[in-house]
């Protein structure tokens, strides 16, 4: 299935050897608690799922729409 958000991945290189100062260790604390609550793959499958809903639900109106022509043609009541 085609996805209409896509996540991409950065390269998470941090280097170690180099002295971080304390808000660069409270962004990365902060950045991993909200991994571990929210994954970043979560939040891109979700809009996917809803986009994906969204269209079925356009598809499924107008094939309802259709059908009632259909119907209303077939019968002779068609106002046109």
């Amino acid at each position: 299935m085609p996805e209409f958000f896509k996540v991409s991945e950065k390269d998470a290189s941090s280097s170690g050897s180099q002295a971080q100062g304390l808000q660069a260790q409270m962004e990365e604390t902060i950045k991993e608690q909200v991994n571990d609550i929210l994954p970043v793959g979560s939040v891109f499958k979700l809009l996917n799922l809803i986009a994906w809903s969204i269209l079925a639900m356009i598809l499924m109106f107008g094939g309802g729409q259709v059908a009632g022509i259909g119907i209303k043609l077939i019968s002779g009541k068609a106002n046109l």
